[in-house]
């Protein structure tokens, strides 16, 4: 199973930017779909982004279209978020996540997936 650490989170005000990154380990990380995932306080884990293995595919939540970029670079077993134009209710612990298909990612069911990071916490101050 591979095993996932997320980095990047902090403190930012409204308007700004973060990228988040997710390093890979302990299996073929080409051979992995992957996702972006946040939980707010008293919130379910709501899937945020998705890319395919090879990047060729892409899916946003409606909240973050047009301000968030999900991307991964292989050769560095690392997949990343940026985040742009950042909003208070973009506040939330951001998770990655990796299952084989890419539609189980896309489907956003957290207990489907098969490998979790521990989290970075991004908080966006109004």
């Amino acid at each position: 199973q591979v095993q996932l650490v997320e980095s990047g989170g902090g403190l930012v005000q409204a308007g700004g930017s973060l990228r988040l990154s997710c390093a890979a380990s302990g299996h073929t990380f080409s051979d992995y779909a992957m996702g972006w995932f946040r939980q707010a306080p008293g919130k379910e884990r709501d899937l945020v982004a998705a890319i395919s293995w090879s990047g060729g595919g892409t899916y946003y939540a409606d909240s973050v279209k047009g301000r968030f970029a999900i991307s991964r670079d292989n050769a560095k077993n690392t997949v990343y978020l940026q985040m742009n134009s950042l909003k208070p209710e973009d506040t939330a612990v951001y998770y990655c996540a990796a299952d084989p298909l890419y539609p189980t990612v896309v489907a956003g069911a957290p207990d489907a997936l098969d490998a979790w990071g521990q989290g970075t916490l991004v908080t966006i101050s109004s």
